[in-house]
């Protein structure tokens, strides 16, 4: 059966006003996003922004020597590519596609046009950047201060917050480098998890059985961030709710 896709599944999309999204509609590209995609790399000229429906992106920063770990990730609340209305138009991290989707893509010029409006997408646009400073900030902290089991119910929670299902298909090569820990560490986080009963691990899926335990099993990071990121954006559901009246 045909997957039905409309831009009102991405949170920042559905929540404009009939005249804003009448003027973007025409040139919303809905594009596939699988697993691995590379959305821009550092340094490189940015050139569209994406507007995830079903996929997520990762942000994530790789150092000299190879490591990496995620800085942020991105799904239907937000908008990949914050450079092109900053002013930045360039950033040392990367995106990356770590559960596949799609997206739908805008060019960089009708969004800097649009957020120059002043209208309600740059309101937006600046409420979810804040959230998502929030998310960067706390996720550097939740690295640094907390067990690599809190960082992994953390990272599945937020994950499972952006999908439509309980089943996620990832590796633990990729959780590892997500969190920017060692395999090892994530194999026997994971473990401690699946003998609670809180997850089901099998090459390549993870099956999440039991939702409170993990929130139980997070550390506070998990949940400032979902707060900080319901207040900002607590307009959106208001004007989704206007549309969907109209």
């Amino acid at each position: 059966m045909p997957i039905s896709h409309s831009p009102n599944q991405n949170r920042l999309l559905g929540a404009l006003p009939p005249p804003d999204f009448e003027r973007l509609a025409p040139h919303l590209n809905l594009v596939p996003l699988p697993l691995g995609e590379i959305l821009y790399e550092p340094g490189q000229q940015l050139l569209h922004a994406y507007f995830p429906t079903t996929a997520i992106v990762s942000l994530h920063y790789v150092m000299e020597s190879g490591a990496s770990a995620e800085t942020a990730g991105v799904g239907n609340e937000g908008v990949v590519g914050i450079a092109l209305f900053m002013g930045g138009d360039t950033t040392p991290s990367s995106a990356v596609v770590k559960t596949a989707g799609h997206a739908y893509r805008l060019e960089r010029r009708l969004l800097k046009e649009e957020f120059a409006r002043a209208g309600l997408l740059q309101r937006l646009l600046l409420r979810y950047t804040q959230a998502l400073i929030t998310q960067m900030t706390q996720t550097a902290a939740c690295n640094r201060h907390h067990s690599v089991e809190q960082q992994l119910c953390r990272w599945l929670l937020s994950t499972l917050d952006r999908v439509p299902s309980h089943e996620l298909i990832i590796t633990q090569e990729l959780v590892a480098s997500m969190l920017g820990v060692r395999r090892e560490g994530i194999t026997e986080a994971a473990g401690k998890l699946q003998d609670a009963g809180f997850i089901r691990y099998r090459r390549g899926h993870i099956s999440v059985l039991n939702r409170v335990g993990l929130e139980a099993g997070a550390c506070e990071c998990y949940a400032v961030v979902k707060v900080e990121l319901t207040r900002l954006l607590s307009d959106v559901q208001h004007h989704r709710e206007i549309r969907a009246v109209a």
